[in-house]
């Protein structure tokens, strides 16, 4: 115990600096409009920030404050599209949707967003918690992984990346092999033969992790928007005056706790991210709550649970990037890729080499969800403004600051072709309804997965029954099994809610 406080009074030495916090206020505004923006999503906004957290000069603690407090501010933001447009600002806010826009529709929606808004700072708030707690543990079990039982995690975080977000999981598999194949591009590191370089000397040192990322998510999406601008747009709710539900807050808050809890351990599993945790948390309360409570009609409870479960599940997908280098969302693997830029190696020695890294973290994220609670209820009408920022502005700003974040980074115009192919593959990923998520982690984990299987075969002679040879790796591999399998039987349940909120919209019954 008297760790954990030396630790965070580390953490708070740095956050409580007024360079430090000016970065957290940032990234939180920054966060919650790119969260409001529909479409956008958290993964896109930290995407588009990477070039020019670069160009400025951040070390590696100031980095990780702005990207994350943007990733946190995202996280609150992605309620706003949802409830007053009734389009999810991301894929975890899909499930906001199912009573966020019904209140809205019947003029609560400054109640719906205040609950929302305290939804996300309870989930948030405890889910850093969760982190501060929970990650030195794991960092201590990590210890004791090798080879053989670093392959099987790797596996388990490729097996279970489809989730409940991708509508077929041998997609999601295909996805893994293409960034699997993208990470064999350079330089063999142990031959020092070049592979799948074409003769070209650009790629001897193979794919650069920022330049697949800004341009499958953030180039991709200006492709993706010139594409259906002005088709299949929503009619918004006015906002109205903005009051605190207090009878709806006090109504709520053991939703929200065990929404919390139930997003955090989802948001901890590899791969599984917050869109599971905002979907098991609202199926629990709907559950326990019963059929005569009218979740889908535009309930409190029906808010706050997603809400809260996203958040905290946002919060927890930190936890195994940070102890065993694993990402456990699209967004904590652009984190993760931040990361070995600078050259810092998540895992259980970062802990213990760069704790100034990880507690400066923390205690940044425990005054973001301050901040942000702050920020997203007296100025809700603020972020509603900037949904009316015509895409034809917003996407040629979002262009200019790749592409110059990008060429001031490497300098290299190769480089910005690269960008620019990486935005026509994740388009054409997109029109055919393949994650990208999976090629982003291909990418980050191919060359750490080849290395340990390599040095799997090495200890063993070349013995494969060596990777199921201790209890743990075998655990892994069947965990790996069922996080393959599981999202199958999820997305059909998860069907059955968003049916039946459709039909409430349309008036009517589905045939």
């Amino acid at each position: 115990m008297m760790d954990l406080f030396h630790n965070l009074a580390l953490g708070f030495g740095i956050a409580l600096t007024p360079y430090t916090l000016l970065l957290a206020v940032i990234g939180c505004f920054i966060g919650t409009i790119v969260g409001a923006l529909p479409g956008l999503g958290p993964s896109n906004g930290v995407a588009i920030l990477i070039p020019l957290t670069f160009s400025l000069g951040l070390d590696a603690t100031a980095a990780l404050v702005l990207l994350t407090s943007v990733y946190y501010g995202a996280m609150y933001g992605g309620r706003i599209s949802s409830i007053l447009l009734n389009i999810p600002g991301d894929e975890p806010a899909l499930m906001t949707t199912l009573d966020g826009y019904p209140m809205a529709k019947q003029g609560r929606a400054g109640d719906a967003l205040v609950i929302s808004g305290v939804a996300s700072f309870v989930g948030a708030m405890l889910a850093t918690l969760g982190l501060m707690i929970m990650a030195p543990l794991l960092a201590q079990v990590a210890y004791k992984f090798g080879p053989a039982e670093y392959f099987a995690l790797y596996l388990l975080a490729f097996s279970t990346l489809g989730g409940i977000s991708s509508s077929n999981q041998a997609k999601a598999a295909v996805a893994s092999c293409i960034g699997l194949g993208i990470a064999m591009i350079g330089l063999d590191t142990r031959s020092g033969m070049p592979r799948f370089t074409f003769g070209n000397m650009h790629l001897n040192d193979g794919i650069d992790f920022l330049v697949a990322i800004v341009g499958l998510f953030a180039v991709s999406e200006v492709f993706f928007f010139i594409e259906t601008h002005g088709k299949g747009s929503a009619v918004g709710v006015k906002l109205g005056k903005v009051t605190v539900p207090w009878r709806d807050l006090w109504d709520s808050k053991w939703t929200m706790l065990r929404s919390s809890v139930l997003g955090f351990f989802a948001g901890v599993l590899p791969g599984a991210g917050a869109s599971l945790g905002s979907f098991m948390t609202y199926m629990m309360e709907k559950s326990i709550a019963g059929k005569d409570a009218g979740f889908g009609t535009g309930v409190p409870k029906g808010v706050a649970a997603p809400e809260a479960g996203n958040n905290a599940a946002a919060g927890g997908a930190l936890v195994p990037m940070l102890t065993l280098g694993v990402p456990g969302s699209g967004t904590t693997a652009v984190l993760l890729a931040v990361l070995m830029t600078l050259n810092i190696t998540p895992g259980p020695t970062l802990f213990t080499d760069r704790p100034d890294v990880v507690w400066g973290l923390i205690a940044s994220l425990l005054i973001a969800n301050f901040v942000l609670l702050a920020m997203n209820v007296p100025m809700v009408k603020v972020f509603v403004r900037i949904l009316q920022v015509p895409p034809a502005i917003l996407m040629p700003g979002v262009t200019m600051v790749s592409f110059v974040g990008i060429y001031a980074l490497t300098g290299s115009y190769f480089d910005l072709l690269l960008v620019t192919a990486f935005g026509v593959l994740g388009y054409m990923l997109r029109k055919l309804d393949v994650p990208t998520v999976p090629v982003i982690m291909g990418i980050l984990l191919g060359g750490a997965m080849e290395k340990d299987l390599r040095d799997a075969m090495v200890l063993s002679d070349g013995d494969w029954t060596y990777l199921f040879a201790s209890p743990v790796s075998v655990g892994l591999w069947i965990a790996a099994v069922l996080g393959f399998l599981a999202p199958i039987a999820l997305r059909r349940i998860i069907r059955k809610p968003q049916l039946v909120a459709d039909d409430i919209d349309d008036g009517g019954v589905r045939d």
